[in-house]
């Protein structure tokens, strides 16, 4: 195995372990988003649907820039 083919596969390794954190980053974020959104719900019930509101979008806020990264991480 050639020096170039080390450094492809250590640049495949990385890649994959940024992805990886990624969707681990992403999964924290949405899972604190969501548990305190029902704590405040909880707090608030009148409050449900500006606070839904703005949980979907902080999700998908999250959820799109996970998916920037992993596409960053896997381009070559």
């Amino acid at each position: 195995m050639g020096e170039a083919q080390v450094v492809m596969s250590v640049g495949a390794g990385l890649a994959v372990i940024g992805a990886g954190l990624a969707v681990i980053g992403a999964g924290l974020g949405i899972g604190r988003i969501g548990g305190s959104a029902m704590d405040a719900i909880a707090r608030q019930p009148e409050a449900y649907s500006k606070i839904q509101l703005a949980m979907i979008i902080s999700a998908a806020l999250i959820e799109g820039a996970a998916l920037f990264a992993i596409v960053v991480a896997m381009i070559k």
